[in-house]
């Protein structure tokens, strides 16, 4: 059995959930450990309370794990926050694991793409999995099951249709939680003034009479930094309502994304033909860029730097 760990915030369980339905179709039986939400220690260690926000899609249905199945892959006493006698017994079996290499089910990602987890029958897998070449040949289907529940705010539906009648392009940009010290050096100074006018500027080439659509936590900052009749902010999905602004991104035809997996879902989630998808070269300032690899993994995708070149 395939486990895969669902944690974080909404982009990142989403693309949890893309690889368990990516096992799914190789005819693998796969599973999604949740006990992640249900954890207080493990919740206690992230800034802002996780729920699981899968549920908040009309009628997406996956399979659980049961507390026992995921002990039988990583050993009695192996879920994460064990203590006492149960997480003495974990460490005997990491004892065991680190003598025995192969004996160890526990899959960390560790890199942008591990194409050898698919030969995997029997593994727990943990990471956040957000390269697009673990389930680009899905995107239809995905497509089809990530279906977002009826707004009642009806302004979701008039700008849905809107966007859907002339050249509209999404913007995201994370700043909020992206501004703090302990996250600004592996997630600051990538989505800069220079990567956004290069993506403006790429898009506008491409598509006369552009309207912008500009999402972001931050509403003040959009309101100052973007001021003219070809901008428009989406600022009314806030709280538990704030998926939907997926939802409106999905409808342009064209995505500038930030290095967030939110605004990833939004292009991903996209049904528009001949599409512009345009992310950041690097999601976190720790990534060597190879531009030819990045192609590869991003299939379909533009790249650009915070230098403002398009690779």
């Amino acid at each position: 059995m395939i486990i895969i760990k669902v944690m974080g915030g909404l982009g990142n369980q989403m693309q949890q959930y893309a690889l368990y339905e990516k096992f799914r179709t190789l005819g693998k039986d796969a599973k999604l450990d949740i006990s992640w939400f249900e954890d207080e220690k493990q919740q206690q260690k992230v800034l802002a309370k996780r729920s699981l926000e899968l549920r908040q899609f009309e009628g997406l249905r996956f399979e659980t794990a049961t507390r026992n199945e995921c002990a039988a892959l990583l050993g009695k006493g192996g879920l994460p926050g064990e203590s006492g006698f149960s997480g003495f017994v974990s460490f005997l079996g990491k004892v065991k694991r680190k003598l025995n290499p192969a004996s160890d089910q526990h899959f960390y990602e560790t890199d942008m793409y591990h194409p050898e987890i698919f030969s995997f029958t029997d593994k727990y897998l943990e990471g956040h999995w957000a390269c697009e070449k673990y389930y680009h040949d899905i995107m239809p289907l995905l497509q089809e099951k990530i279906r977002f529940p009826e707004s009642k705010n009806p302004q979701n539906l008039r700008t849905a249709e809107r966007m859907e009648q002339e050249n509209s392009v999404s913007v995201h940009i994370r700043r909020g939680d992206y501004l703090d010290p302990e996250n600004a050096g592996m997630f600051g100074g990538i989505c800069t003034d220079a990567y956004y006018e290069a993506a403006m500027a790429y898009v506008r080439e491409r598509m006369p009479d552009v309207h912008f659509y500009l999402f972001s936590d931050d509403i003040p900052y959009l309101r100052q930094r973007f001021q003219g009749k070809e901008y428009s902010v989406a600022d009314w999905n806030r709280g538990a309502d704030n998926f939907y602004d997926i939802f409106l991104m999905s409808h342009c035809r064209a995505n500038i994304c930030a290095n967030s997996t939110f605004s990833f879902w939004g292009a991903r989630l996209n049904r528009t033909k001949d599409k512009i998808m345009i992310r950041p070269a690097k999601h976190k300032n720790s990534q060597v860029i190879d531009p030819a690899k990045m192609h590869e993994l991003w299939e379909g995708w533009v790249l650009a730097d915070e230098k403002g070149r398009v690779l």
